[in-house]
C-alpha cells in the first residue's frame, strides 16, 4: 500500500515542455536532454532561463521515468553564462535586495542540480563562460570536444571568483591552486588542460560528442540507478564529513543498497552467468 501511495506522488517527465530551453527524453523517458537553446547568441542564459532550469531540476525528485540527464547547448556552444543585456545590464540597476534575491536563484539552479537524484551528464562544444561553465562544473561527469573553451570570467567583469559556487566546487575538481588560478585571472582553460586536470572526463570530436554522452547516459539509466542515486547523495554529503562519520554514513548506505531487490538480481544474474536487469527497488 506505502509503495503505491508513494509512486502515485511520482509522475512521468518524458512529454515535459520547456520554455526557454529544450527538453527532450528517450522513448521510454529515461534519459532526458536539457538543451539550451539560442545558438544565435551562444546559448545565454536569461532570468526566466534560470528560473526554469532551477524548477525542473527540483521537479526531477519527482519524476517516474527519467533516471539520467544530458544537459548540452545547440549550435556549436555550450552557454556563454548569463545575457549581457538581458541580466548584465539590468542587475547594474539593481538595489541590494533584488541583487541578493538573483544571486540566491543562481545559486539555487546548482543546489537543484546537485540534489536531484538523476546523474548529470554535461556535454560541452565551444564557449561554456561564466553561468555556462557553472553548469559544466555543477554537473556529474562532463565531456567536452577539443574546441571547448571554459572560463570562469567573473573577475573579468569585476565581480568575485565566488560565485553559484565555484569556490567550493571547482577545487574539488580540479584542486586549489589551478582553480585559483582560474577563479583569480578569468582566463580560459583549454580543453586539453580540463581533461588533463580531471574537470572534464573525457573529449570527443564534435560529431561524436552528444550521442557518447546519452550512450552513457542510458548506460547508466539500465544500470543500479537506485545505487546511482545513492552513489551522488553520498558524494554531496561526504564533503563536509569527517573521516569516521564518511565511513559510518556509506556502511549504512551500502546496508540500504544491499536490501534492494536490485541486489538480489544482480547475484542471480551473475549466478547464472547472465546480464542483470535492474528496476531501482
Amino acid at each position: 500500500m506505502s509503495d503505491s501511495i508513494m509512486s502515485a506522488m511520482r509522475r512521468p517527465f518524458r512529454d515535459h515542455v520547456a520554455t526557454h530551453f529544450h527538453f527532450e527524453a528517450s522513448a521510454d523517458g529515461r534519459v532526458a536532454i536539457v538543451r539550451l537553446n539560442r545558438p544565435e547568441r551562444k546559448n545565454p542564459l536569461t532570468f526566466e532561463s534560470y528560473a526554469e532550469l532551477r524548477d525542473l531540476f527540483r521537479d526531477l525528485v519527482y519524476a517516474s521515468d527519467v533516471r539520467a540527464v544530458v544537459i548540452t547547448g545547440a549550435g556549436g556552444n555550450f552557454s556563454s553564462g548569463g545575457d549581457v543585456y538581458e541580466i548584465i545590464e539590468p542587475l547594474t540597476q539593481m538595489a541590494m535586495p533584488d541583487l541578493l534575491a538573483f544571486t540566491r536563484m543562481t545559486g539555487d539552479l546548482v543546489k537543484a542540480m546537485r540534489h536531484c537524484p538523476q546523474p548529470i551528464i554535461a556535454a560541452v562544444d565551444g564557449i561554456a563562460a561564466g553561468a555556462g561553465a557553472i553548469l559544466a562544473m555543477a554537473s556529474d561527469l562532463r565531456f567536452a570536444t577539443p574546441e571547448a573553451k571554459t572560463a570562469f570570467l567573473f573577475t573579468r567583469v569585476g565581480l568575485a571568483g565566488a560565485d553559484m559556487g565555484a569556490c567550493g566546487m571547482l577545487p574539488r575538481i580540479i584542486g586549489q591552486g589551478r582553480a585559483a588560478e582560474l577563479l583569480y585571472t578569468g582566463r580560459v582553460m583549454r580543453a586539453e588542460e580540463g581533461r588533463d586536470w580531471g574537470f572534464y572526463n573525457a573529449l570527443y570530436p564534435a560529431a561524436q560528442l552528444e550521442a557518447t554522452a546519452v550512450e552513457l547516459a542510458h548506460s547508466l539509466a539500465d544500470g543500479p540507478w537506485f545505487a546511482h542515486q545513492m552513489t551522488k547523495t553520498m558524494l554531496n554529503q561526504e564533503w563536509a564529513m569527517g573521516i569516521d562519520q564518511l565511513i559510518e554514513a556509506e556502511a549504512q548506505a551500502q546496508a540500504i543498497c544491499m536490501t534492494t531487490q536490485d541486489f538480489r538480481r544482480a547475484f542471480e544474474a551473475f549466478a547464472a552467468k547472465r546480464k542483470p536487469t535492474f528496476e531501482g527497488n
